[in-house]
């Protein structure tokens, strides 16, 4: 592509923090469920890169169509995704006529971005993420969203876009725990030893449905743990919704794995909820022999509330309730 920005351009990466930064250079954004990538358009070519500069194109072939229906001939723009295929843009990195953004400070791309997304159409496929200077109405967010959304993105409003550098954004991730059924598990690859627990929540019919993973085992427990597991195998394991099905990222490999009777329970921590699945990896934080496997269910998970989406289609700068104060890392 004909483009002044190499699509090998590292994106710009965030620093986790405990507590979102206060002070006037800085600007807060819904920090969004989805995977994040660039997209590049030049004439018909249409590109979308992941973080790791893998192509993600076969895999949103509708977002890539959706890109090509737009007016500007040219540009790159930062987006993050949310299953199924709603395209959420939060900066642009090149102008519709081919110039460069990235050496200007994160208010004017901003400007850039808002004058540029006014002119398009891009349907209920392409949205706009709103952006606030003001610290209380980025808490606010949280707090009339809850578990829609996966925490809070904090950028310096005076520095150019830093690619692959986390010295101008931080984020900060709402987490949770919760206590899971061991309902299964998968073999490490090429290993003999257990590689990660599958973790299960009872429905209100006493059905016990796949909620996600925890691979955070040490390695020094895995042999003594894999002999215990062995011994646990027997179907279903799950009896609601079972692991793998049908999604963009299957792969052959993603629908092996063991049931186990429905006996240990653990603790795990996470940040996000989609579609009552952890949306990302949990970490482990204790087995809990003490609890009853039929005590752990669904209501330990935040509800979703809603809205989120609709935030999109209001302005970044409407005044939300406000924030109860919190202390670092009091979600």
């Amino acid at each position: 592509m004909a483009l002044p920005l190499d699509s090998d351009n590292p994106p710009m990466e965030a620093r986790p923090v405990h507590d979102l930064p206060e002070g006037e250079h800085w600007r807060y954004e819904p920090k969004w469920d989805g995977f994040r990538c660039l997209a590049f358009r030049d004439g018909q070519n249409v590109e979308l890169r992941s973080k790791s500069g893998q192509s993600l194109g076969r895999y949103f072939p509708d977002v890539a169509a959706a890109l090509g229906t737009l007016k500007a001939r040219q540009f790159v723009r930062n987006l993050a995704a949310e299953h199924p295929a709603v395209y959420i843009l939060f900066d642009l990195l090149v102008g519709p006529n081919g110039k460069r953004l990235t050496d200007l400070p994160f208010t004017e791309r901003r400007t850039a971005l808002e004058a540029f997304f006014a002119k398009e159409d891009g349907g209920p496929a392409i949205r706009l993420s709103p952006s606030t200077p003001d610290r209380r109405v980025a808490l606010g967010w949280l707090d009339q969203l809850g578990g829609d959304i996966d925490g809070m993105i904090a950028k310096r409003a005076d520095l150019p876009y830093l690619g692959g550098s986390r010295d101008g954004m931080q984020k900060y991730k709402l987490t949770r725990t919760a206590d899971c059924v061991v309902g299964g598990f998968r073999y490490n690859t090429k290993s003999p030893l257990v590689g990660s627990l599958l973790l299960g929540l009872y429905d209100d019919a006493g059905l016990l449905n796949h909620v996600g993973f925890t691979a955070t085992l040490p390695a020094r427990d895995k042999p003594e743990l894999t002999r215990r597991l062995v011994k646990l195998v027997a179907p279903s394991g799950f009896t609601g919704r079972a692991p793998g099905g049908p999604s963009r990222w299957s792969t052959e490999r993603s629908g092996e794995w063991q049931p186990l009777r429905p006996e240990l329970v653990v603790e795990v921590r996470y940040d996000h909820v989609s579609e009552s699945r952890f949306r990302h990896g949990t970490t482990l934080l204790r087995w809990r022999p003490d609890k009853a496997p039929r005590q752990c269910t669904f209501d330990q998970l935040p509800e979703p509330r809603g809205g989120a989406l609709d935030l999109l289609e209001g302005s970044a700068r409407a005044k939300a309730p406000p924030a109860r104060k919190r202390g670092a890392g009091s979600l």
